[in-house]
């Protein structure tokens, strides 16, 4: 049994799946890991999401504490994001994703 955010699951996986499941966060990890970005970057190179979802996704991420989300004191205000050491360590993770569908998926890279 595993306890997280006051919730009980009976396997890690199942834990794993909660933080980083859904359509866009493990895109949203994938591309953060390449260094900090703003808002209009991540909805740009993230195919298909909306603002709000996106908006969603990194407010629920930041929660989890897998990004950190910087305002910096401008008019208009800058916002970028980025991971946090708990976020880089699902890089690994991502990575054998990403070999896996190019091995059994016979995908290749674009």
């Amino acid at each position: 049994m595993v306890l997280w955010k006051d919730k009980t699951y009976r396997c890690p996986v199942e834990v794993t799946i909660d933080i980083v499941g859904g359509k866009w966060k493990c895109l949203i990890l994938w591309h953060l890991h390449e260094g900090r970005m703003r808002f209009k970057e991540l909805e740009r190179i993230v195919p298909g999401v909306s603002q709000k979802m996106l908006n969603q996704q990194l407010k629920e991420m930041e929660k989890d504490g897998l990004l950190t989300k910087t305002v910096y004191p401008e008019v208009p205000p800058r916002v970028e994001y980025s991971l946090t050491e708990r976020g880089h360590s699902l890089f690994p993770l991502l990575e054998l994703m990403h070999k896996w569908a190019l091995d059994e998926l016979l995908l290749e890279e674009t």
